[in-house]
């Protein structure tokens, strides 16, 4: 999504560590023009396929994935907790996920209300490093006995493995953008052709 590709560029941030700060429009600050686009275009790549929730993890998803449930009829939309609360009640699903940018584990959590089995889930997200976020969620849905139909990813990044190992498991995965390189002396950031 050209879009996306050049909104990085101007805005983004390429930072040591394979790190790419985008909290301008994506993750702090949100562009939701932008996020409009992006449901846009993951209604077209998805399309003809049912999509019953949107499934997400907090925080930075859940914008993302509730203006892209406008373009999915507006499906509920589902977010994953990282933390235990008192509002959390009943049985729940829970997993553990190592995030890259956080460099730690922590659980992820769905109430079992809100995910049914034989409902269509589109798993959708802001980054796709190593994959572990999204791994966890498939576990849970897998756990749910709800079919994943997707997984819609804003910023692919191509260097790290986690989008192979999920298109080598048979999952539809349809990043916006991914990039291939970057370089945190220049700032420069290399896309992947489409």
């Amino acid at each position: 999504m050209k879009e996306l590709e050049e909104r990085i560029r101007r805005d983004g941030i390429v930072k040591p560590g394979n790190v790419l700060k985008v909290d301008a429009f994506l993750n702090h600050q949100c562009d939701v023009k932008l996020f409009d686009q992006m449901g846009r275009e993951w209604a077209r790549l998805f399309a003809g396929k049912q999509i019953d929730k949107i499934l997400t993890i907090e925080a930075s998803g859940i914008g993302i994935a509730c203006v892209a449930a406008r373009h999915f009829g507006d499906v509920p939309v589902v977010f994953a907790k990282k933390a235990q609360s008192i509002n959390l009640d009943g049985d729940q699903y829970v997993t553990k996920v190592y995030s890259f940018t956080k460099q730690r584990e922590f659980p992820v959590i769905v109430s079992k209300r809100f995910l049914n089995p034989g409902e269509h889930v589109l798993l959708i997200d802001d980054f796709l490093a190593n994959g572990k976020a999204m791994e966890g969620l498939i576990e849970l849905c897998h756990e749910a006995g709800v079919v994943v139909e997707g997984i819609g990813i804003a910023i692919e990044k191509g260097f790290q493995d986690g989008g192979a190992k999920l298109r080598e498991a048979g999952y539809d995965l349809q990043s916006l953008a991914i990039v291939d390189s970057m370089d945190p002396e220049t700032g420069a950031i290399t896309f992947r052709e489409a």
